[in-house]
């Protein structure tokens, strides 16, 4: 199987297909919209904040593309928002959160240790017991892995806006690539789909860079048939209060220090040093592991419960 890309998941399909394909499909690949609790503030969103930081923590010492944390936490947000998570038992976030890292880069076709990704706090899981979680989380998803992203749409809103200069056009997609990184640590946005997150992200780059230009980009954006106004100003509201917090400005990111300052800068910084190796634990790690927490082939996470 070819390697998933995140801007084209459906690569065997005709462009006309394709494009009708994906509004079409979209809703398929967010988190379930009648989960009330994962979006105002409960046990669940404090559980996505907890899960995420360890993705993105494993993502940084192994040096995986930004897109591979990005597919994992789509993952783990369609996931928890269709199932109900066992409190008081910590151990189950850590594996919640490695299996979806761990499908991402399988995806992604990328080979990684499973000490690597495992800190050395808390829980050690060994393969067997990820493989378990992995199919668990591939039943509730109805093993839509190949999922719809705001990357799937960002060229598509990109074509709207007329650009004499293609270096432009590339520091543009760049800056809402970024933008669209950021935003999905915000739970909030969560409820706007991949086409809106996409045209809000690329509106929030214009504003930003070309802020001459933007009146006409957002005049063109909403004119688009597939864009609900509404939503999208929405959202572009909801954006620009998340991603402008703490943001250091593109061109001052471009001549600053070594030193990482956004996602994509630390992948760039990384890149040389990732490694690749069988997947695999040592065995004199003296660890506490949940290696048979269920027997049989077909489980429910609520099953998880009796460990």
């Amino acid at each position: 199987m070819e390697v998933f890309d995140l801007e084209n998941p459906f690569q065997e399909l005709h462009e006309s297909e394709t494009l009708a394909s994906l509004f079409e499909a979209e809703s398929d690949h967010m988190p379930a919209v009648n989960c009330h609790s994962f979006m105002s503030g409960g046990f669940d969103v404090s559980f996505r904040q907890n899960a995420v930081s360890l993705v993105m923590k494993a993502q940084f010492s192994c040096g995986f593309d930004p897109f591979v944390a990005y597919l994992a936490i789509n993952y783990l947000d369609r996931f928890v928002s269709s199932q109900e998570i066992p409190q008081g038992k910590p151990w189950i976030l850590r594996l919640v959160a490695i299996s979806c890292l761990s499908l991402a880069a399988k995806m992604k076709k990328i080979v990684f240790s499973l000490s690597d990704v495992q800190s050395e706090e808390g829980f050690i899981f060994d393969g067997e017991t990820i493989r378990r979680m992995e199919l668990l989380i591939l039943g509730a998803l109805k093993w839509r892995m190949r999922s719809i992203t705001p990357f799937s749409f960002v060229s598509f809103f990109l074509d709207y806006f007329n650009f004499n200069d293609l270096s432009l056009k590339i520091c543009l997609k760049a800056r809402a690539t970024d933008i669209i990184l950021k935003a999905q640590n915000d739970v909030k946005l969560l409820r706007y789909k991949p086409s809106i997150i996409a045209a809000s992200a690329l509106l929030s780059a214009s504003h930003e860079l070309l802020p001459i230009q933007y009146p006409s980009f957002r005049k063109e954006i909403s004119t688009c048939i597939f864009v609900n106004n509404d939503k999208l100003f929405d959202c572009f509201a909801e954006m620009q209060e998340v991603v402008m917090d703490g943001y250091d400005s593109t061109f001052d990111t471009l001549y600053s220090s070594e030193t990482p300052v956004c996602v994509l800068d630390h992948h760039c910084s990384s890149s040389e040093s990732e490694k690749t190796s069988t997947v695999r634990l040592e065995p004199e790690l003296k660890r506490r592991k949940k290696s048979d927490f269920c027997k049989q082939k077909t489980f429910r996470l609520s099953q998880i419960q009796q460990c």
